[in-house]
């Protein structure tokens, strides 16, 4: 699975898993993403799919890299696609 593969994965399961917030985005605690058995199967390195994600905005959380334990109350939000422009 490519990067971009991983990524699209990545936003089905914060969906299945979050809770959708009023303005579109999708909510979810980092312990209950990694703790997820679907998702342990899906990802090899769901830390580095995280930041390919959060770079691309796609996603955003505080701090730079998670870790199980110490970060599994850290809010991942998944960012609303962008308005389509009406033409």
């Amino acid at each position: 699975m490519n990067v971009e593969e991983e990524v699209g994965k990545l936003k089905e399961e914060i969906q299945r898993l979050g809770q959708q917030q009023p303005d579109g985005s999708y909510k979810v605690k980092f312990g209950v993403l990694f703790n997820d058995d679907r998702c342990a199967n899906i990802f090899e390195a769901l830390v580095g799919t995280l930041r390919a994600a959060k770079k691309r905005k796609i996603l955003k959380y505080d701090g730079e890299l998670l870790l199980q334990g110490v970060h599994d109350n850290v809010e991942i939000t998944l960012l609303p696609p962008p308005a389509v422009a009406a033409a």
